[in-house]
C-alpha cells in the first residue's frame, strides 16, 4: 500500500516502491540553552536545523507543538528522559515561546523555500488547531497519544496522512489505536519505536518491524531512539519505509532531546548508508550482520519494554472538562479535553472519548475536572 502527499519537491509517496523517507525530528531541539530565550532567537536556531537537515539528505523535518491549556494539568511531575524541568512548565514554555505567526508559519515558509517538508507532532487537540493555520501536509503522532482519541478523532478527518508511533504501548493498545484511526482514514504509517531515552540497540526488538507489517498491511517505519546508525539501516532492510532520528547540533545541549539525537555529520551518514542500501545488496547483508544489529533483531513480537513502562503514567491522558458545564449537558467534542498525566487525574481514560459523546451529565462539572463513569446518566 502507498500513502501520498504533496512535497516542497512534487508528489510524494510513502510505502513499498517508494524510496525510504528519512525525518530529521528536530522536535524541541531549537531550545539549546536553560535560559529563556526570544521567540526570534528560536526561529533562528530551528531555521538553521532545518537547513542542516535538508544539508545532511533528510527528506523532512519535524517539530513539536503544544497547547498548554489542554495538554497538561497543573501538577509537579518531572519525566525521567528530562529532569531540566517540570513538565507543565516545559510544555507551557514551548506553547508561549512559539506563536503561529511569528514562529511557526515563517518557520515553514523557510522549509517551503529551502526545499525539505515540514511537519509536527501535535501534543492534544489544541495543538493540532494551532497546525491547521498553516496547513501542514502530514500529521506526526507521538508515543504518548497513541490512546489520545480525542486527538486522534480531529487528526482523522482531515484528509491527511497520519504517521503515528507505537512507543510505551501494548499491542492490544496498538491494535485499538490503528482501529480506531482506520474507522475514518486509510492514511496511516506506523513506525515501530522503543521509549527510552536513549534505548540501547541491543533492546530496539527490530523484528516488530515484520511483525507490523504483516498485521497491519500499513506502511511501517522505525522511530530511533538510540545513538548509533546501523540500526536504523537494519530496519529499512527488513521493510521500513520510513526512518525518523532525533537531530541536533550535539548531544550537550540543555533540552529534553538533544542527548538522544544525531548530529548532521551522523545524520549525513545515515541517508547515504540508506541510499547506498537501495542499490548495493552486498552492503545491506553486511549491515544486518553487524554486531549491535544482530542483538537488537528480538522476537517477530510487539513488546513493551521495561524501560518504557515508567513513561505511562505521565504521558497517558485523562479526559476532562474543557470548561464548566451544568447538569443536564449533553456531552459533545468541544466538551473535553484529554489532559496529562494520567498518574493524577483519576478519572476515564482518553480512549473513552467516544463512549461519552451523546451522554448526559447528573450533576456540574467544573473546567479541568475529570469524569468518571458514574458522572453520567
Amino acid at each position: 500500500m502507498s500513502i501520498f502527499f504533496d512535497s516542497p519537491q512534487g508528489k510524494r509517496g510513502l510505502g513499498e516502491g517508494h524510496p525510504v523517507f528519512v525525518i530529521a525530528e528536530i522536535g524541541k531541539n531549537f531550545i539549546q540553552t536553560e535560559e529563556p530565550k526570544t521567540t526570534e532567537e528560536y526561529l533562528e536556531n530551528a531555521i538553521a536545523l532545518v537547513k542542516a537537515a535538508k544539508d545532511a539528505g533528510a527528506d523532512a523535518v519535524k517539530f513539536q507543538t503544544h497547547n498548554f491549556v489542554d495538554e497538561q494539568a497543573d501538577i509537579d511531575v518531572v519525566s525521567p528522559h528530562f529532569r531540566g524541568s517540570d513538565r507543565y512548565n516545559w510544555v507551557k514554555r514551548n506553547d508561549l515561546s512559539t506563536p503561529v505567526e511569528t514562529f511557526w508559519r515563517p518557520l515553514k515558509q523557510a522549509c517551503d523555500e529551502i526545499g525539505i517538508t515540514f511537519f509536527s507532532t501535535p501534543m492534544s487537540r489544541g495543538a493540532a488547531h494551532k497546525l491547521d493555520q498553516i496547513e501542514p501536509v502530514l500529521w506526526k503522532v507521538g508515543s504518548g497519544d497513541v490512546l489520545d482519541f480525542v486527538m486522534l478523532d480531529h487528526l482523522r478527518t482531515s484528509g491527511k496522512p497520519i504517521i503515528i508511533s507505537s512507543g510505551m504501548s501494548t499491542l492490544e493498545e496498538v491494535d485499538k489505536s490503528i482501529a480506531f484511526l482506520k474507522e475514518k482514514t486509510d492514511q496511516v504509517v506506523l513506525l515501530h519505536c522503543v521509549s527510552r531515552y536513549p534505548c540501547p540497540p541491543e533492546d530496539l526488538h527490530l523484528k516488530t518491524i515484520e511483525f507490523f507489517k504483516e498485521r497491519y498491511g500499513i506502511p511501517v517505519g522505525f522511530s530511533d531512539h538510540s545513538t548509533t546508525i546501523h540500526s536504523s539501516m537494519a530496519a529499512v532492510a527488513l521493510g521500513a519505509s520510513v526512518i525518523e532520528k532525533h537531530f541536533s547540533f550535539g548531544r550537550e545541549l540543555w533540552g529534553s532531546d538533544h542527548k538522544v539525537s544525531l548530529t548532521p555529520q551522523e545524520m549525513a551518514e545515515l541517508v547515504s548508508g540508506i541510499r547506498r542500501m537501495a542499490e548495493d545488496r552486498v552492503y545491506r547483508d553486511e549491515i544486518l550482520r553487524h554486531e549491535l544489529v544482530q542483538k537488537g533483531m528480538g522476537e517477530k513480537e510487539k513488546v513493551m519494554d521495561e524501560g518504557e513502562a515508567v513513561f505511562r503514567p505521565l504521558f497517558r491522558k485523562t479526559l476532562v472538562a474543557a470548561h464548566d458545564l451544568l447538569a443536564g449537558t449533553v456531552i459533545e467534542e468541544y466538551h473535553l479535553h484529554a489532559k496529562r498525566p494520567q498518574a493524577h487525574l483519576f478519572g476515564l481514560a482518553s480512549e473513552e472519548y467516544g463512549r461519552i459523546l451523546g451522554r448526559k451529565l447528573k450533576h456540574d462539572h467544573k473546567g479541568g475536572e475529570p469524569f468518571a463513569e458514574n458522572d453520567f446518566e
